[in-house]
């Protein structure tokens, strides 16, 4: 099982950018008022292989690059809406992998809805990609503008480093009735005065005799 020690020091994060084809990561660390770049890349995958083994590779190649950056922390873009569903269910299930890579190295893993993270990068919500690589190129100092992919990846890692937020955390589940309610009668008869053995007289009043 693939652990990462965390340390006190710098504030290291992996964002990641997941697809079923091409999947993009950034690194950027904090160490005091300063964020600068560590490394970008994308995996690309094999497109003609079934989906199955796409993630298989996705999740080795994922868990040695996080193994390779040490970071103490992982960001993902949130889940948005899809006109394709199974475009929506083939990403998922790519980010389902990213999750998994980092529980497994004992990582935390926080979400951003994609208008906050590019605001956190100086755009506008309603702003296209070109916009978001210029702007995290220029705040990261890049001598070249990454592919969309990585961008997007290390958008989402400034963006943690500024907003700091809260690991993905899920809604509890309501609290089911107990079994003793489940077990109870929907239809509840009221009590009655216990009696004792029906005698012969009781039967003859109540048949009119």
């Amino acid at each position: 099982m693939l652990h990462i020690r965390s340390v006190l020091g710098p504030t290291r994060v992996l964002g990641i950018d997941p697809g079923s084809r091409v999947v993009g990561w950034g690194v950027v660390e904090r160490s005091g008022s300063r964020v600068g770049h560590v490394a970008h890349g994308v995996l690309r995958l094999d497109g003609s292989a079934p989906l199955e083994l796409r993630l298989v590779e996705l999740f080795a190649r994922l868990s040695e690059t996080l193994f390779r950056h040490g970071p103490t922390a992982v960001a993902v873009e949130g889940v948005f809406a899809f006109k394709n569903a199974r475009s929506a269910l083939v990403l998922g299930q790519a980010r389902g992998v990213a999750l998994l890579v980092a529980a497994r190295a004992g990582l935390p893993v926080f979400e951003y809805a994609p208008a906050l993270v590019k605001r956190a990068v100086g755009v506008g919500g309603a702003s296209a990609k070109e916009a978001v690589s210029r702007a995290v190129t220029a705040f990261l100092q890049l001598a070249d503008a990454p592919r969309a992919d990585a961008t997007d990846a290390l958008a989402v890692a400034v963006c943690h480093l500024h907003r700091a937020g809260s690991p993905i955390q899920r809604r509890p589940r309501r609290a089911g009735p107990d079994l003793s309610d489940r077990l109870r009668p929907a239809v509840v008869r009221p009590a009655t005065a216990e009696r004792g053995p029906i005698s012969p007289t009781d039967v003859r009043s109540r048949s009119g005799a």
